[in-house]
């Protein structure tokens, strides 16, 4: 059976408030020193609304994500208290956090292809053309 456009809706907007309150959060209001600078790129909450998964994206190194995320999974009976304040609901679904490595997979994909273009260039260039005296 497939499922209402409300519910579909009603889920997408909640995930939208979600995003927007934990990225206020993650800005300023946490102050645990293993969070570095980071940022939520996207929330999926499943659907019946039970758990959410927030996908953050940290600027710095490895070291910096892991020790992010785990003051995160620290951080997050309190997230769920805050966010229970805010949005005035009942229920808060169960948030677990992950790392988005999705733009600095993007930016090596790009570099990557990049290069094999620049090799195709210098390969289609060095060619000698049909037709043409050969270099001696």
């Amino acid at each position: 059976m497939p499922e209402q456009r409300a519910r579909t809706y009603h889920r997408n907007r909640v995930a939208n408030t979600f995003s927007e309150e934990i990225g206020a959060m993650l800005e300023g209001e946490l102050s645990d020193p293993r969070i570095a600078p980071s940022y939520v790129t996207e929330v999926v909450l499943a659907p019946g609304g039970k758990s959410a998964r927030i996908f953050v994206a940290v600027h710095g190194n490895e070291e910096e994500e892991a020790s992010t995320l785990e003051g995160l999974i620290t951080a997050r009976a309190y997230i769920r208290s805050q966010l229970r304040d805010r949005m005035g609901v009942r229920h808060v679904p169960e948030l677990t956090f992950a790392i988005d490595r999705s733009e600095k997979m993007t930016g090596r994909m790009d570099e990557l292809l990049a290069r094999t273009r620049k090799r195709e260039q210098k390969r289609t260039s060095s060619e000698p053309t049909p037709g043409a005296p050969a270099k001696p």
